[in-house]
Parts: structure tokens; C-alpha cells; sequence
């Protein structure tokens, strides 16, 4: 099958509005291009201190699309999308070699050498105080780029769905990442073009959830 295109890409408000969470998938391709352009809009996210702590594997495969869904109760959107982005979190990237990040952000005039030597000391002695909470840091972290991705597809005529429902050692087997302990499944996003359309279910009003300076007194819009 030849790969679809969208040749104008949507604004971000109407891809955030247009946006549904898909279940089922065409087998159609993702031109190579067009998935080069996904992750460069993937990575670009933020991240603290710009340590960029994801592992982001894109399964494409036959056999490990098979395996990933074996490993996710046998959800068969993984099987039908042509390639399932894997967002792993690793905890551990401030306490390694941070010389690549801060040698480019010197080099592209975002940071200046004060910064720089304020980042060697200061994000170590960060990720040492956060304790078990790197681990929470890391996923969130890895859960922003997941975001960036499925707002960057749906603008460029894909479809996503953030999963759950998946074993973390299972899916840690199947990415090659079983003797890592401290890596961490943060989300799977099935990435293709919808086979069926879904409607919007709605969203409650304001008053519900969203507040002003307290949790109880409600933003009016």
C-alpha cells in the first residue's frame, strides 16, 4: 500500500480540538518522511533541565508489533498501527555524562558558559534530592513528549492513542531493555491512520474541575 499524505498541515488549537483518542487503524504506511518529521517534533518537547530523559523506541516490526501487544493484553491497535511509539523514562540521565547537552546548548547561544557550569553541579545535586521521586520526574517528563507527538500527528493527518493496559517488564523485554531496572514505561502510542472516525464525548463544565487560586471556587470563563 502506498503511505497517505496531508499536504496542509492543521494549526495546534484545531488539532487539539480534532483530536480523538483511535482504537482501530488502517495497515497503510507512514511515508519515511513524514516520520522523520514526527520525531523531530517528538523530541523537541521540554524536559528538565533539557536532559531530554526519554528513550522513545518505534516499533514497526511485524514480529515486535506481535510481541508489544502480547505484552499489552493482546490490544490489537498495536498490531493494525504501522508503528507504535514506546516512551521509556530513565531516571538515571542526570547522574551521567551531561557533557553532549550542555556542549550544544552552549554552541547554539541558548545558554551561556555561566550556565553551563551552573547546570554540571546543579542537576546532579537536583536528581540526588529528588530520591524516588526521579523515577515520577522522568515519566513526566517522557508523558510531555508523548504529548507533543499525538498533537504533531493529528496536525499532519495521523491518528494516536495514548495506551494503558500493558505488563512494564513485558514490554521492557520486548524493547531490550529487561536487565535495565531503573528504566520505566511511561506510555504507548499506536501511530496511523484511523480506521474509523470517533466522536468527541464531551467535557465537563468549568465549574466542575477547573478552580481560581483554591479547589472549590470555580473559574466562571
Amino acid at each position: 500500500m502506498s503511505a497517505i499524505t496531508q499536504t496542509q498541515p492543521l494549526d495546534v488549537p484545531s488539532a487539539i480540538a480534532q483530536r480523538r483518542s483511535i482504537k482501530t487503524f488502517k495497515t497503510d504506511p507512514i511515508a519515511p518522511e513524514l516520520l522523520k518529521q514526527l520525531v523531530e517534533l517528538t523530541v523537541a518537547a521540554p524536559s528538565s533541565f533539557n536532559i531530554q530523559d526519554w528513550q522513545i523506541i518505534l516499533v514497526q516490526d511485524e514480529a515486535q508489533k506481535a510481541a508489544l501487544s502480547a505484552a499489552s493484553f493482546n490490544q490489537q491497535q498495536i498490531v493494525q498501527a504501522p508503528v507504535t511509539f514506546v516512551f521509556a523514562a530513565d531516571p538515571t540521565v542526570g547522574e551521567k555524562d551531561l557533557t553532549p547537552i550542555l556542549e550544544q546548548g552552549f554552541q547554539t547561544g541558548a545558554w551561556n558558559e555561566g550556565t553551563v557550569n551552573y547546570f554540571k553541579t546543579a542537576v546532579p545535586q537536583f536528581q540526588s534530592t529528588l530520591g524516588d521521586k526521579r523515577r515520577e520526574y522522568a515519566i513526566k517528563d517522557a508523558i510531555i513528549a508523548a504529548t507533543h507527538l499525538v498533537l504533531a500527528a493529528e496536525s499532519l493527518g495521523l491518528s494516536t492513542c495514548f495506551m494503558n493496559g500493558w505488563i512494564e517488564e513485558k514490554v521492557k523485554e520486548v524493547i531490550g531493555a529487561a536487565d535495565n531496572p531503573d528504566l520505566a514505561i511511561a506510555v504507548l502510542v499506536p501511530v496511523g491512520y484511523a480506521a474509523e472516525p470517533r466522536l468527541n464525548p464531551g467535557r465537563l463544565p468549568f465549574s466542575y474541575n477547573v478552580s481560581v487560586d483554591r479547589i472549590g471556587n470555580p473559574y466562571q470563563g
